[in-house]
């Protein structure tokens, strides 16, 4: 495994993500794919042993379970300074009045939630989980930054939004000599580069990591175009995010995984890792293969006429995933 700085920061992250929408009750949400404690245990365990440090989950997802199952592994298979937890807050966690967003109050509310779900005092990177447009950003960077000095975070990112937003928050942030964001999780990967025209470089120049969530496309750059699997059935938000013409781009993940002799992940991840601006793509693993690719994703290094073939066929889409 390497490691990498975040951003701009002193933290040291492997360059592989454990995303853990994956691990959560079946029952509880809106994630009918879901795995149960009994399943994931072994998978974050796998990751682990992997070198993977960095591992991100989110209040929401399915219903808070995700948080439960991921502290209670890693309280069990490893020490709590050695790796990097990440949580978010912003979705509906309960029905009614301030039962979601990024006011003062929800923001209050839910760090201490997910803490006591994850069994720990602090989460390392505490992540806005989108834009609130109902919210005065004065409100919400001033209530992040009470939670880092509260030392219930170290270090706070933001996630999917429009690069204006992302460039207004830090601003109001160092205009009050609050904390800043040292991270972005935003949607990136060989069948959507819209986060190319302005969110990246706006990352690059003020030092802020990019941890691209969704990397292989929901795994539409895993299998054959058109191939259904449990979880792309009962996937709706993924199934407004990609058009039939990405296939054209599938194909060529699928000549140079076929040239080299290797998965098609590996290729999708390698593409992903050779980007300047990319820290650690998140990747969600069902299963161990899933994680075997991610590490050896690592080490492939793709030649310019690679990257050239996987990149030429790319078209235009609408910006979506805020």
């Amino acid at each position: 495994m390497q490691y990498v700085k975040l951003g701009s920061t002193g933290l040291d992250v492997s360059r592989i993500c454990l995303g853990c929408m994956t691990y959560g009750l079946p029952d509880r949400g809106t994630h009918e794919w879901t795995l149960n404690e009994e399943a994931s245990r072994p998978l974050i365990r796998q990751a682990l042993d992997a070198g993977v440090n960095f591992f991100d989950t989110a209040n929401v997802y399915s219903d808070g379970t995700s948080e439960e199952i991921v502290g209670k592994a890693l309280r069990d298979f490893a020490r709590r300074d050695e790796i990097v937890l990440a949580t978010k807050v912003n979705g509906r966690m309960h029905p009614g009045p301030n039962g979601a967003g990024l006011s003062r109050k929800a923001i209050m509310t839910e760090i201490d939630r997910s803490l006591a779900r994850l069994g720990t005092d602090h989460v390392d990177l505490y992540q806005i989980h989108r834009f609130d447009p109902h919210t005065p950003v004065e409100e919400t960077m001033e209530a992040l930054h009470d939670v880092v000095k509260a030392g219930k975070a170290r270090y706070i990112g933001a996630s999917s939004m429009y690069a204006w937003q992302f460039s207004k928050m830090q601003y109001t942030a160092e205009r009050n000599g609050w904390t800043k964001f040292v991270s972005m999780q935003n949607h990136y990967n060989l069948l959507y580069r819209e986060e190319e025209r302005e969110m990246l470089p706006l990352c690059a120049d003020q030092g802020v990591g990019v941890l691209p969530w969704s990397p292989l496309a929901r795994g539409r750059l895993t299998r054959d175009w058109g191939t259904a699997t449990e979880r792309s059935t009962h996937d709706e938000f993924g199934s407004r995010l990609y058009a039939d013409g990405d296939r054209v781009v599938v194909e060529a993940v699928t000549r140079v995984a076929n040239e080299r002799g290797v998965p098609r992940a590996q290729v999708a991840l390698a593409w992903l890792l050779h980007q300047d601006t990319v820290t650690a793509p998140i990747i969600g693993a069902a299963r161990p293969g899933h994680l075997e690719d991610a590490v050896a994703a690592v080490e492939l290094e793709l030649t310019d006429k690679e990257l050239e073939a996987l990149q030429e066929s790319y078209t235009p889409h609408p910006v979506i995933g805020h």
